[in-house]
């Protein structure tokens, strides 16, 4: 007879609709974003920034620490040369910040850029390799 007065109960309590006040906000749980997550959010938004990249040149990638909602993040780039790398790299820094900020509701607190490589521009019609 317990069997049956317990799932009896447990029916009635699934039919009861859920409040809000139920359970208070504090006591809900928290949501935790992974720094891969975010490393991935900040790379798509350097891509962004960045536009068309040399033929060669690896996609831009990020690492990241996250410590109590706060980001930190290292971007690695490739890029064409002759070009402004200050701005470029300014223009990384603040897209990936506003799309962090946007995205993941997470503070950024610091994004370093780094980059990796520079790929010279060939003259149009330019021989490849070596010439003798």
């Amino acid at each position: 007879m317990t069997t049956v007065s317990s799932v009896a109960g447990a029916a009635d309590a699934l039919r009861r609709p859920l409040t809000a006040t139920a359970v208070p906000p504090g006591d809900r749980g928290a949501t935790r974003i992974a720094d891969r997550v975010v490393a991935k959010v900040a790379g798509q938004a350097a891509r962004e920034a960045l536009g068309e990249l040399p033929a060669a040149a690896e996609p831009p990638y990020a690492t990241v620490l996250v410590h109590h909602g706060n980001a930190r993040i290292r971007m690695h780039l490739e890029l064409g040369y002759p070009c402004d790398i200050g701005e470029r790299c300014g223009r990384v820094r603040a897209q990936v910040v506003e799309r962090v900020v946007a995205l993941v509701g997470m503070e950024v607190s610091e994004v370093a850029v780094q980059v990796e490589r520079l790929y010279p521009a060939q003259a149009h019609g330019a021989a490849q390799g070596r010439t003798r």
